[in-house]
């Protein structure tokens, strides 16, 4: 049996299907953004792009830790 996702990543499957992306086309879009500070792309998602504060929290958080 596998281990349900934990942490930021398990908000995945819902950021795809309300936002209509896939997660790696979002991370593109942080990765290649001039904003540095989790909290201005936190904001850039909610803005721009009308992601709910969670989800784009979840998403940079994830993202960043990547490196």
């Amino acid at each position: 049996m596998t281990e349900p996702v934990k942490g930021p990543a398990s908000y995945f499957p819902s950021i795809e299907k309300k936002y209509g992306r896939p997660i790696g086309e979002w991370q593109e879009l942080i990765r290649s953004s001039e904003l540095t500070k989790h909290m201005e792309l936190v904001n850039r998602l909610k803005s721009e792009h009308g992601m709910g504060h969670g989800h784009a929290n979840a998403l940079v958080a994830h993202t960043l830790k990547e490196g």
